[in-house]
């Protein structure tokens, strides 16, 4: 908690507007060589103390993040040629920025005496494992690799970089190019009101007549969810499951094949480089994980208790489909039958719950949750500099003082990546004058906005969404560190980072909470009883059926990255058909290609991590599983996962800190039960 002592400074806020794509290099190449001269002065000091090592580096790593950070996130939300190429060039700089520091040794031995100095004892225990975990960094930068082999893992690194960037755009661009211009509005029978209104937005933008599919996901969702026309869903879905490949409508224009090839060969590479067996072995050496055989059974495990359940749930939904005429079932009927099936079963839809859910209903009601569970209060920033009219800025407030802040993009637009997730600018740390920085958020989803009908409605499913990114916001935002390598999300064992996103989740189904987020947008009423009862009784519909996609997403890329041996003969796509036939439902059709826009793994933090998402569940359910016993408001419990989780950033063991809160391990049960398996 603040304490009086502690004097809270507001960080430079984001200048989006001072963005200018043609001075991007030169100025971060300016800092960098800046920062390169303050490094050089920090090996030269002759004590190891951590004023005169780790809070300058520290100092270093916060400026360089505060300027990167926008240009990052304009090039992910409002992407244009001049931004990307600008992006794009800088990438390899800061490659080899953060190899040259990782592979300093100067800087390394200094850390080293640091920590073997009679100083280090009396440091904070988050500014010991700051230290360790740093030292562990250098060690996994390749400081201790010479001559060529130290080359060459600076250029392996540079080179993925670059490769990740070319998979984002291609996805992004392959996302772009499919659009399906509909003149008759009977082929869009089916879909509900928002989906046509947001279609004939789409076609408005566009300057053409009638409506507009597209491939960015309210679009494509409510195609595959509800549209009659099965040739449609056909056309849309071998569009989207396509994207970036060697096949589909845009075959071989932004095809991640190859790309893919050279990702995996190289981090195969650089992880040899280090003296591992394999990349899932590199990445496991900072996750909670203590083995790729403890990662693989934990998964195989979960499989063997979901997939029988998953394939009886599909059995049904076929006996289903087939009772209303069709003939053989397909990938792209799964979704529109099952819609179909659900409402059949429950009399209930995400499209029946959107009007209960207008997005500045969810919004306030969120912040209502998290102030009853923390403390806190949240109020938004009216003027500041803004890049577009959907991004909104909230101050943190604890004991009405601001503590941090939180911009807020939530809908889809052209020129932004798909997706949900969070990312920061500004990290808590402890500056030279003993004054504490305050931390900055961005969180950003792909919502459909809102029509010149109807205001911005989420469905259910966008409420957890928002849930979710909003709990990792909040772990980076309520930190109480002070050091800047684990303060907030720094430091967090990636198998653990998903831990307080997911947990908040929970929250969206509780019917307290729901009085908080729900309210119709014509009548302001709260979800009436009877469709709350529904709704409830419809959380598990094909939860198995999920449980087991999400297996198949996380067996195949940790079994990729743990397998792949750089042999011609490996074919990344028969691992993911010998995984789809062991825990899938179904097999895809041939042409899916699934992996060419799997983001996560390939253009993102989650290779030979994605199991996370599934082992952080487990975490986040027997962790809410308190709060059933205790009460889902109960200040007590609500205080206790204050203090021992959102609090604590990176700063402790994330095992020792869940046993705190729980007072024992984590167990699976929970998860299960939660899932409607057990």
């Amino acid at each position: 908690m603040l304490t009086t002592e502690t004097v809270l400074v507001e960080p430079t806020p984001p200048a989006f507007s001072a963005v200018n794509p043609p001075q991007i290099k030169h100025q971060l190449m300016t800092l960098l060589d800046q920062n390169r001269r303050h490094i050089d002065a920090v090996t030269s000091q002759s004590s190891p103390g951590w004023e005169l090592i780790a809070q300058p580096i520290d100092k270093l790593s916060d400026r360089l993040n505060k300027f990167w950070a926008p240009i990052s996130h304009l090039n992910s939300v409002l992407n244009t040629d001049e931004l990307r190429e600008a992006y794009n060039e800088s990438i390899p700089e800061l490659s080899k920025y953060a190899t040259d520091v990782g592979q300093n040794r100067a800087l390394f031995d200094a850390y080293v005496g640091l920590q073997q100095s009679p100083e280090f004892d009396s440091l904070t225990e988050a500014q010991r494992k700051s230290v360790e975990n740093t030292i562990r960094d250098f060690r996994l930068s390749g400081v201790n690799l010479t001559g060529k082999d130290k080359a060459h893992y600076k250029a392996v690194s540079q080179r993925l970089a670059e490769l990740s960037s070319q998979f984002s755009d291609h996805v992004l661009d392959a996302t772009k190019a499919w659009v399906k211009r509909v003149e008759d509005v009977a082929l869009l029978a089916g879909l509900p009101e928002s989906s046509i209104a947001l279609a004939r937005q789409a076609a408005k933008t566009r300057d053409v007549p009638g409506y507009v599919i597209t491939l960015d996901f309210p679009s494509y969702h409510a195609v595959m969810t509800f549209a009659e026309d099965r040739e449609l869903r056909r056309e849309v879905y071998e569009a989207f499951v396509t994207r970036a490949s060697d096949v589909g409508p845009h075959a071989g224009e932004f095809d991640n094949s190859f790309i893919i090839d050279e990702i995996l060969q190289l981090r195969l590479e650089k992880a040899r480089l280090l003296g591992f067996d394999s990349f899932a072995d590199y990445s496991l050496a900072t996750k909670m994980a203590t083995s790729a055989d403890d990662v693989v059974e934990f998964l195989t495990d979960l499989a063997d208790k979901s997939v029988t359940v998953a394939r009886e749930e599909y059995r049904q939904l076929q006996r289903f489909a087939l009772g209303r005429g069709l003939e053989k079932m397909e990938a792209w009927d799964v979704a529109y039958f099952s819609e179909q099936l659900k409402q059949n079963r429950f009399a209930i839809s995400q499209e029946d719950l959107r009007p209960y859910f207008p997005v500045e209903k969810v919004v306030s009601g969120m912040f209502r949750v998290v102030e009853r569970l923390f403390g806190i209060s949240l109020e938004e920033v009216e003027h500041f500099d803004s890049y577009h009219e959907d991004l909104r800025c909230f101050l943190v407030l604890r004991n009405g003082t601001s503590i941090a802040k939180i911009y807020m993009d939530l809908f889809a637009r052209e020129n932004k990546r798909s997706g949900a997730w969070m990312a920061d600018y500004a990290v808590r740390f402890q500056q030279d004058d003993g004054k504490v920085q305050k931390p900055i958020a961005f969180i950003t989803c792909n919502f459909a906005p809102a029509t010149e009908e109807l205001p911005a409605l989420l469905t259910h499913n966008d409420v957890t969404t928002l849930f979710h990114e909003f709990g990792h916001a909040l772990h980076h935002t309520l930190t109480q560190v002070d050091c800047f390598d684990v303060s907030g999300i720094n430091g967090v064992a990636w198998d653990a980072v998903e831990l307080p996103s997911q947990f908040l989740e929970n929250w969206c189904w509780e019917e307290p909470a729901l009085e908080l987020i729900s309210g119709h947008y014509q009548t302001g009423k709260p979800l009436p009883g009877p469709m709350l009862e529904k709704m409830l009784a419809a959380r598990n519909f094909q939860s198995a059926m999920t449980m087991v996609r999400q297996l198949e997403f996380a067996l195949f890329d940790f079994r990729l990255h743990r397998e792949f041996d750089g042999r011609s003969h490996f074919s990344v796509q028969a691992l993911l058909n010998e995984i789809r036939e062991a825990v899938a439902v179904a097999m895809p059709p041939g042409f899916n290609r699934f992996q060419h826009s799997f983001a996560h793994i390939f253009a993102g933090g989650y290779a030979a991590g994605y199991y996370s998402y599934k082992w952080a569940e487990v975490l986040a359910s027997d962790a809410f599983s308190k709060f059933e016993e205790n009460g889902v408001f109960d200040q007590t419990t609500g205080e206790q996962f204050l203090q021992s989780i959102l609090e604590k950033g990176g700063s402790r063991d994330p095992m020792t800190l869940f046993i705190e809160f729980r007072g024992r391990p984590p167990e699976v049960d929970a998860l299960l039960r939660h899932n409607g398996i057990s």
